[in-house]
């Protein structure tokens, strides 16, 4: 009988598990619906844009310091953050003292390989075809305006989402196992991904390489599959079983 109340109990708690982290997906998904509809009701995806770009069809960010500077390290936090994880990981079978870190560098490298890498500019980018402001013909390009909902004819590379932009964002990655146990360094970790991203993003829009809601849904779906990918690591139950 205690065994049946046992089986019970952990079928309660991983049910209230889930329960929890689809309710903070939902939320997050609400929020990133609600900005895109004010983007899409005060026309600040292209309003935005018009107010970058210089008479002649330019953008200051492609010469102006520091998008320039910015552009170009944009991916390397991101790449230094996943070829450590990759050493972490490798070390942990040569040495048992770093085995104990191999499932949160796991977790790293499948979160840039599915985030910035599969989802975002494979998937996306890849097959939704939107112009990028450059591309408008309001700009001096080929192309109509489309809302990053609707698919466009610019073929691959597209502007949405921003690929630049959701590598920045993934420095929030050691936020996904951190929050819990180490709640001040994880903080740390989402408010430099989230900012860097932004920062990021800024010099792409200032670039004419991408609209505002290209950056708000890098930045939305790097967390999405960050928060996804955390379920099924279940580093929260962990940390609840562990403070039991």
């Amino acid at each position: 009988m205690a065994g049946i109340n046992l089986n019970r109990i952990t079928l309660n708690s991983t049910g209230v598990f889930m329960l929890q982290r689809l309710n903070h997906l939902f939320t997050v998904l609400l929020i990133l619906i609600g900005l895109s509809l004010l983007i899409f009701m005060t026309n600040a995806d292209l309003d935005l844009v018009r107010l970058v770009a210089l008479p002649n069809h330019q953008w200051p960010g492609m010469t102006q310091q520091p998008w320039p500077m910015i552009y170009r390290l944009a991916p390397i936090p991101g790449l230094l953050l996943g070829c450590a994880a990759l050493i972490i990981f490798a070390a942990g079978y040569l040495f048992s003292s770093v085995k104990k870190y191999r499932r949160e560098a796991l977790f790293i490298v499948l979160f840039l390989a599915l985030g910035p890498g599969l989802i975002v500019n494979v998937v996306l980018k890849n097959h939704l075809g939107r112009p990028r402001p450059q591309e408008l013909a309001e700009f001096g390009g080929q192309y109509q305006f489309v809302q990053f909902w609707q698919r466009g004819t610019a073929g691959g590379n597209s502007s949405f989402p921003s690929g630049h932009a959701a590598i920045a964002f993934s420095l929030m990655a050691p936020w996904f196992f951190l929050h819990r146990k180490k709640p001040r360094p994880a903080r740390l970790f989402l408010y430099a991904g989230i900012l860097f991203g932004l920062l990021v993003g800024v010099g792409r829009i200032m670039q004419g390489a991408h609209f505002p809601s290209d950056i708000l849904w890098a930045g939305g779906l790097v967390y999405l599959i960050g928060a996804t990918l955390s379920c099924f690591f279940q580093f929260d139950r962990c940390s609840q079983d562990h403070d039991g």
